[in-house]
């Protein structure tokens, strides 16, 4: 029998991150700033704050998808606020949305220079962020608990080795009671790449997350809210996967909101597309807005930057409590 050939991991060469050059640091996070935090309108955009703050007053489940683009466009603090102010009651995220938030808790910066280093090998060939994240994770799976929860075990273990941790998403969410969860895709991240990592540990612990995701997914039923944060692929896939499992088991969500944030233009996004466009091929277009509310509720896309709609949805949200 044919048996093919795997490479070697454990000649892997690594390199401290200490001294890295980092396009995104602690210091140049972005804070909320309601009296500011004013760039972005839209009709979409009115209607998500009304039914996100409906969903908070009905004590109904809101849960969030973000791709790892939020965090490097330094927006934690936003999510931050969001999860703690009540407005989103679970967050996720793929594994590089893991990693830059790590990064930015035990070294202050994240998001290295790929065109350089992936010239001579160096790319994501950091010794703390590979040792470190597959040691929690490891841990986690001996544990039986998520990935996201064992991250967050980890750095309030380890407070010694995260001087930045309350810069961190997955940390503050933590310590604040609302579940964060990583869907993440073998070979897709820098941690894969380590003498370390234990892919047995990585399935278990992000199909644990999978599970837990699909759990918060019922506690949207029948009017709460869902939104996917610049995830193109991930986010759609596995949001739609867990909506299929929670309505099977006998959970309806005939009236949730979902609402999909991107750049990309999509005119008339309730309308059909035929597969001869390149629009058909646009997964949140079809998992985020319009399947998953054929039988009911509300499909929404909020077309803007990240930096201008992220910090106008807290806004919003907080100035629609002021006025209550």
């Amino acid at each position: 029998m044919f048996t093919p050939q795997t490479i070697d991991f454990t000649k892997t060469k690594t390199y401290s991150a200490a001294g890295r050059h980092n396009l995104v640091t602690a210091e140049n996070l972005r804070v909320p700033d309601i009296e500011k935090d004013d760039l972005f309108h839209s009709a979409e955009m009115d209607i998500l704050i009304e039914k996100l703050a409906a969903a908070k007053k009905a004590g109904l489940g809101v849960t969030c998808f973000y791709g790892a683009h939020v965090i490097k466009c330094g927006l934690s603090e936003y999510l931050i606020e969001l999860a703690q102010g009540g407005y989103i009651t679970h967050l996720a995220s793929n594994g590089a949305g893991s990693i830059h938030d790590f990064e930015l808790a035990f070294l202050g910066g994240t998001s290295e220079h790929v065109p350089t280093a992936i010239e001579d090998g160096s790319f994501g060939m950091w010794e703390e962020t590979g040792a470190w994240m597959n040691e929690a994770i490891i841990e986690g799976a001996k544990k039986g608990i998520g990935y996201g929860q064992s991250l967050a075990e980890y750095v309030d273990a380890h407070p010694e080795r995260f001087p930045y941790r309350e810069n961190c998403v997955f940390y503050r969410a933590y310590k604040a009671g609302v579940p964060v969860t990583y869907h993440v895709t073998m070979g897709t991240d820098i941690i894969h790449q380590h003498p370390k990592a234990d892919f047995a540990a990585l399935g278990q612990t992000s199909g644990r997350d999978f599970g837990i995701f699909c759990k918060s997914l019922t506690e949207l039923d029948p009017a709460g809210v869902h939104m996917n944060i610049g995830s193109a692929v991930t986010g759609a896939e596995v949001f739609l996967k867990a909506l299929s499992i929670a309505r099977n088991q006998g959970f309806g969500l005939r009236q949730i909101t979902t609402a999909n944030f991107d750049i990309i233009p999509l005119g008339d996004y309730k309308s059909e597309v035929s597969k001869d466009e390149y629009e058909y091929y646009y997964r949140p277009r079809k998992n985020i807005i319009n399947r998953p509310v054929s039988l009911g509720g509300t499909g929404l896309y909020i077309c803007g930057n990240h930096m201008q709609t992220i910090p106008s949805l807290l806004r919003g949200l907080k100035l629609s409590e002021e006025q209550r």
